[in-house]
Formats: C-alpha cells, structure tokens, sequence
C-alpha cells in the first residue's frame, strides 16, 4: 500500500470521527458504498477526484484540507 493512501485515508477517518458520522452515514452523503468509505480510510484505495470533490463538500472543506497530514 503506498503512504499516500494510508495518510489521506487515516485524514478521513479522523475527520469523520471528528464530526461525530458513521462510516454508512458518510458513505450516503457522498453516494459511494460503505465498503469504499471503509477502503479509503484503511488505504486500501484512493478515491476518484469526483469522490474527493464529494468528500470535501461533505465536511465543507476544501480538497487541500485532506492531504494536511498530521
């Protein structure tokens, strides 16, 4: 799995834990599975830019706000 991945996915989750969401909850927002939320936030996979687009939107943030890793 490349760093990236598991960066941006461990961003998610802290993010999504941070506004008190469930991963089905998240994944209804943004119109993917819960199966892809959890894949993203483990870095297993990357998501697409139209599912960042939809992500950012989802916790009103900008793109960049996701790759300020801690």
């Amino acid at each position: 799995m490349g760093q990236l991945k598991k960066q941006f996915g461990k961003r998610v989750q802290t993010l999504r834990i941070s506004a008190k969401i469930t991963q089905e909850q998240l994944a209804n927002e943004v119109g993917i599975t819960i199966e892809s939320i959890s894949n993203i936030e483990r870095g297993i996979h990357g998501p697409s830019f139209d599912t960042l687009e939809k992500l950012a939107d989802a916790f009103q943030l900008p793109v960049k706000q996701f790759f300020i890793f801690d």
